[in-house]
């Protein structure tokens, strides 16, 4: 066997945590050597490439619920490349370029649909400490950041335009357990070219730890602060300073999976108090060796709403930075505010192809809280009805691999407004989503 068909590196959601060291002795084929392209004789010093072409179309009816909204559709793009130079085994620098477009929409893109061009990560990296058992590296730059489920603090890989922030990390890790701490800076993301402004105020810092036991599933503990200066809810405008402590139990994979999370949070809402919680549960099971391999999964959210607007104090919870596509790939409600119930089977056709169906019933924590938007930001407000039931999400979607590189997913979606929307949409309709996205990743 090769060295090349030994080693194959899976593409990963975070480029930078691709290693093609192993590619030093391999064949100079053009992708080898576009992965492993030696700087020095000793090949001690190499430079590593990689990118992304992104094409999405995806059509909406009505996506405000207004009745004869009409269809609104847009043309999405993402292209970037990467460039990691490794110098010597303990410092790399790495860069990245994105950008991201869209045409079509009749209403303009949207802050998460377009970014002409953009410095998507210039950071370097310091491996202080580098052997079999104990890691230990400094990262200063710009970067991307994901961390557990992607439900508070995600690199948002579903929209056209990924999430990043500016500061430094401190990253330790052992086989079985791992700590980053963190003090970064959320940057202003603006339409244009070369555009984006670096917030020179820190607004995220924390940390965030996983640890591995045998036999137990894997334990999340972590610590986020944030700082907004003008945070919008229902409550009203103000300064916002918010601790989270939350904790994570799961287990993926095969046969039963499990993911349970539970956050707490506190801190100042101008001059109020914060005091905000949510808890998710979810549970699955694939039975593997059944054909198509069938995964029943069942996820149920709770996430606090403020419980009267107007006191000064807030018990609306802030999703952070999420994952945009948490509650299904086009989600017309935020995790804020909400309880919501969400069962979903997954079938794996073929080894190349996997089929998704899901149904989300969502409802309002507090009826008075109103809803807000999946990055968090309020949408509406709930003051003028007293319904809970927001409506219900039908999803169904699919995924074809057809290389390791190259893959094509499709989907759509139906949300059937409830009593609340009603309320506050007098002509409303339902809402259809559908789209179509090829990806290629080198």
């Amino acid at each position: 066997m090769s060295t090349t068909t030994a080693f194959a590196q899976n593409i990963k959601l975070m480029r930078y945590d691709e290693d093609y060291s192993k590619l030093k002795d391999s064949a100079r084929n053009f992708y080898n050597t576009l992965k492993f392209l030696p700087l020095s004789t000793n090949k001690k010093v190499y430079l590593s490439f990689g990118g992304e072409l992104r094409e999405e179309y995806g059509g909406k009816i009505n996506e405000d619920w207004v009745k004869d909204q009409g269809f609104n559709y847009s043309f999405l793009q993402r292209y970037s490349i990467y460039a990691d130079v490794n110098i010597g085994e303990r410092l790399r620098v790495f860069a990245q370029v994105n950008s991201a477009l869209e045409n079509g929409s009749k209403y303009g893109p949207s802050p998460v649909d377009e970014d002409q061009l953009a410095v998507q990560n210039l950071f370097a990296e310091y491996k202080i400490l580098k052997d079999s058992s104990n890691r230990l590296a400094v990262r200063v730059g710009r970067q991307e950041i994901n961390y557990g489920s992607g439900r508070l603090i995600s690199v948002r890989e579903g929209t056209t335009v990924r999430q990043y922030f500016t500061g430094a990390k401190l990253m330790y890790a052992t086989p079985r357990f791992s700590l980053d701490a963190f003090v970064l800076a959320a940057d202003e993301v603006n339409f244009g070219i070369f555009d984006n402004h670096t917030n020179h105020q820190a607004n995220l810092w924390g940390a965030y730890s996983n640890l591995n036991v045998q036999q137990a599933g894997n334990f999340d503990f972590y610590y986020l602060g944030i700082r907004r200066d003008n945070a919008e809810f229902e409550e009203g405008i103000a300064k916002e300073v918010r601790h989270t402590l939350a904790t994570r139990y799961w287990k993926s994979g095969g046969g039963f999976i499990y993911n349970l999370e539970a956050a707490y949070q506190f801190g100042k809402f101008g001059n109020g108090n914060i005091n905000a919680w949510t808890m998710a549960i979810e549970f699955g099971y694939t039975f593997e060796k059944t054909k198509f391999k069938p995964s029943i999964n069942l996820r149920n959210d709770y996430i606090s709403g403020d419980q009267k607007a107007g006191d000064g104090k807030l018990q609306t919870f802030n999703p952070l930075y999420p994952k945009g596509g948490y509650f299904g790939f086009n989600p017309l409600i935020g995790p804020s505010n909400l309880i919501d119930l969400h069962p979903y089977l997954m079938l794996t056709v073929t080894d190349q192809l996997s089929i998704q169906a899901d149904v989300v019933f969502n409802w309002r924590y507090s009826v008075n809280d109103g809803i807000y938007r999946p990055s968090g930001n309020f949408n509406t407000a709930g003051s003028i009805s007293n319904h809970r039931f927001i409506g219900t999400t039908y999803l169904l979607s699919a995924d074809y691999k057809f290389s390791s590189k190259l893959s094509f997913s499709c989907g759509g979606q139906y949300f059937r407004p409830g009593d609340f929307i009603k309320d506050i949409v007098p002509l409303n309709d339902n809402s259809r989503f559908f789209n179509a996205q090829v990806s290629y990743k080198f």
